[in-house]
């Protein structure tokens, strides 16, 4: 693993953290071997730190790279808490990608994702993303008051008929009144973990996380259900704007302890008795924005909670009150089956191990580096080490156990590499 050095005072502290970068094709989950990622500070985006290659998944080794201390994102002050890399990204075939911005804090690992066009498809010559400032701080506008519990029976409203995880969201890159404004179709999970790593610190309490992932899940699952836009003339899912929703800054980094607990909890929202919506469930920072008496939750005081020891459910009480719950999606869209409710292991056996086998041995045709399988209904050593590789490539714990978040994820990449045939025949 290799490590680079910030070039400053030796006097000032410095903290590390870690950086994996994963290429993959505009047409699919297609892992794009032998991209060139050359890697810079944003402030010094000529002066070349490390130059990187991927391998067949698509990635990155793990780098080591500095960061401010730990200190500077526990608690609110004027030191920037992240330190800021930018990649170049180029591949045979592919139009460049540049991406500034990228966030790096102390003792957690950065994700950074980069989709590649094909030349054939694109008139651009490159594309520039450029990360903008966390929520914390930089200066965004304010949330909207809204109610919370939404109305759903107004003349001509369409309102969904059970709390559906969709497989997709169409964020709308700005407010929603601008019509010049780009729309992204995100996969669901993906944007979740996007807005949780631009609006809490990934250095914070894992129960704060929770809290707050939780949080961002009902909000979101709100405006899915009630089709809030839609029923308002817009073709969209939900904004970019803090004004209005949540941050999703596109072609952001997230953060790999962020990522997993997505992963856990994707289908929860939070609901109260006799209320079948999620409930939107608003917030501020309590520092440049105050909320309180609004009944919201504060993402600073979620995390002093956090230190206490306070659970998710009892940060999330404790600023909505003792009747909030956590609910499930009674439906996930996009797969091919749902979670068997239990673990898959060595020993089990039937027709989930089966299918999951399927799923695993077609994503090991793309991801070379996954061990072919027989999908013969019988969960051995040869399916623990597919599952371990899938884990490893795909950030989650590398246990040879297919879990709830291994399941789902192994389904989604399925899906994706399975519709590329039908995308590009």
């Amino acid at each position: 693993m290799s490590r680079l050095y910030m070039q400053q005072d030796t006097q000032n502290h410095v903290d590390q953290g870690e950086l994996q970068i994963s290429i993959h094709s505009q047409t699919g989950q297609v892992p794009i071997e032998g991209a060139t990622i050359t890697l810079s500070y944003t402030g010094q985006p000529d002066s070349i730190l490390e130059t990187l290659s991927t391998n067949s998944s698509g990635q990155t080794e793990n780098i080591t790279l500095d960061t401010p201390p730990l200190e500077y994102s526990m608690e609110p002050a004027q030191n920037q808490p992240y330190a800021e890399y930018t990649i170049q990204v180029t591949a045979p075939g592919y139009e460049p990608v540049n991406v500034s911005g990228i966030e790096l804090m102390s003792g957690v690992e950065a994700l950074q994702d980069v989709v590649m066009t094909p030349l054939a498809e694109t008139d651009k010559s490159s594309e520039h993303i450029v990360i903008g400032p966390h929520t914390l701080y930089g200066e965004y506008p304010p949330k909207i008051p809204e109610d919370e519990i939404k109305p759903v029976n107004e003349s001509g409203e369409i309102v969904l008929s059970r709390v559906v995880v969709p497989e997709y969201v169409i964020v709308h890159d700005g407010p929603p009144n601008d019509r010049s404004a780009t729309d992204h179709y995100v996969r669901f999970k993906d944007y979740i973990k996007n807005v949780a790593s631009s609006e809490i610190y990934a250095t914070w309490p894992e129960t704060t996380i929770r809290a707050n992932v939780l949080a961002i899940l009902s909000f979101t699952l709100n405006r899915v259900y009630t089709e809030w836009y839609r029923n308002k003339g817009y073709d969209f899912t939900i904004t970019s704007s803090t004004a209005y929703d949540h941050k999703w800054i596109h072609g952001r980094n997230v953060f790999e302890n962020i990522s997993y607990v997505v992963d856990e909890i994707f289908a929860n929202y939070l609901s109260r008795p006799n209320v079948k919506q999620p409930i939107l469930t608003q917030y501020c920072d309590g520092q440049q924005v105050q909320c309180l008496d609004r009944g919201w939750m504060t993402q600073w005081g979620s995390k002093y909670l956090g230190d206490q020891g306070y659970t998710p459910v009892e940060i999330i009480r404790y600023y909505y009150g003792d009747d909030m719950y956590i609910n499930t999606a009674e439906q996930i869209s996009g797969i091919p089956a749902s979670w068997p409710g239990y673990n898959l292991s060595i020993g089990s056996s039937g027709a989930k191990v089966r299918q999951m086998q399927q799923q695993l041995d077609r994503i090991a045709q793309t991801y070379t580096a996954i061990p072919r399988i027989t999908a013969d209904g019988v969960y051995g050593p040869a399916t623990a080490e597919a599952v371990r590789t899938f884990q490893q490539i795909f950030n989650l714990p590398v246990t040879g156990v297919v879990d709830y978040p291994t399941w789902y994820e192994i389904s989604n990449i399925y899906v994706g590499i399975s519709r590329i045939g039908e995308l590009y025949p």
